[in-house]
């Protein structure tokens, strides 16, 4: 069984193919540690899939898999991951701009305690219609996570497998990983990698790539924060338009009973404002209140049916020490007439 797996999607990637694993090869055998390649083809509509195919009928530590049609960068990621069978897991770009040396400088970091590793690609060779909205939204990223990166768009990272068990990939879901493993309760770190400009081919992503980021980051904070309690991210929006209601109600009640004519009147109301929107406001905004307070009872019988019809817990253990005896469960060292359990007469029992 391999120890390390090193998870590469491509797409159209056939120049760099065999270059990459070159590459590869001499990164990892001299490590002295087995190690497996797991190559997902996307629906590579070049030479890549055939090039994938022959590098594995002559190295056994290959796996590929290959997509019916291209479902992009987190689906191949995930396929990956599934088909893994290594301890730890390291995703990389195939293009070449990762550079497979820096691997075992991120094994080398795990082996400190760290249970995440994530590469920074500092000296980024990209054109700035790439880097400059990349910076905006790390920013943001670490702001609304808390999980502080500098590059969350670099492929290249370790993982301890146990850290990404069970994660569900969606949209562009892989580079949020360390947010879920920091939620999990891992140790993350990010470590300076190497970057090179792209020399052959073209890239596959574009700026409209930063839009659909920032969308998902909205998903990862609300499964990270609300995923459990939904009902207090619905509710607290919720009493708060009811406030605004309550506000604006009192408001139209107030200004109804200021005489015309008055310095009072005169200040609040303008010739050109009348106090009719004020009710419809207030009413707009109860409803809304209602309406998410309601939404949110709906989200928390949702997530309780999810959790309880599952037998899920909400919680993760990393280890217990001296865990007590369940029933029917033996002491270490007692002897057959100690087992504790349900059949035992309540005279038997210690």
């Amino acid at each position: 069984m391999p120890d390390l797996s090193v998870v590469i999607p491509i797409y159209n990637e056939a120049p760099n193919v065999p270059e990459l694993h070159a590459r590869l090869l001499a990164a990892l055998e001299p490590l002295g540690r087995p190690f497996e390649v797991v190559y997902v083809n996307d629906g590579s509509r070049d030479e890549s899939g055939r090039l994938l195919d022959e590098i594995a009928q002559k190295d056994p530590r290959v796996i590929v898999v290959h997509f019916r049609r291209n479902f992009g960068q987190t689906a191949a990621m995930a396929a990956g991951f599934d088909h893994a069978r290594g301890k730890i897991l390291v995703p990389m770009d195939g293009d070449i701009q990762n550079d497979p040396k820096d691997i075992p400088r991120l094994l080398a970091r795990l082996d400190e305690g760290f249970d995440v590793v994530s590469g920074w690609r500092r000296y980024r060779r990209d054109p700035l219609s790439k880097k400059i909205p990349s910076k905006i939204a790390n920013a943001i990223i670490s702001y609304v996570s808390g999980v502080s990166l500098h590059d969350y768009g670099c492929t290249l990272k370790a993982y301890r497998r146990e850290m990404i068990e069970g994660v569900g990939l969606y949209g562009e879901m892989h580079r949020f990983i360390p947010i879920y493993a920091s939620y999990r309760g891992a140790r993350v770190t990010e470590l300076e990698v190497a970057h090179h400009p792209r020399a052959r081919g073209k890239s596959n992503y574009g700026i409209e790539r930063t839009i659909k980021v920032l969308l998902d980051l909205v998903v990862v904070k609300f499964f990270g924060s609300y995923m459990t309690k939904p009902i207090y991210l619905f509710g607290t929006v919720g009493c708060f338009s009811l406030l605004v209601a309550c506000f604006a109600l009192l408001a139209a009640v107030v200004f109804k009973l200021i005489p015309h004519g008055t310095m009072w009147h005169d200040a609040l109301l303008h010739k050109d404002f009348v106090s009719t929107p004020l009710p419809t406001v207030g009413s707009l905004f109860a409803i809304i209140g209602v309406f998410l307070i309601l939404q949110g009872l709906m989200a928390e019988m949702v997530m309780r049916t999810y959790y309880e019809s599952q037998g899920k817990r909400v919680y993760l253990v990393r280890d217990v020490r001296n865990r007590p005896p369940s029933s029917g469960e033996t002491r270490p060292g007692d002897g057959p007439s100690s087992v504790i359990g349900r059949d035992t007469p309540p005279s038997s029992r210690s």
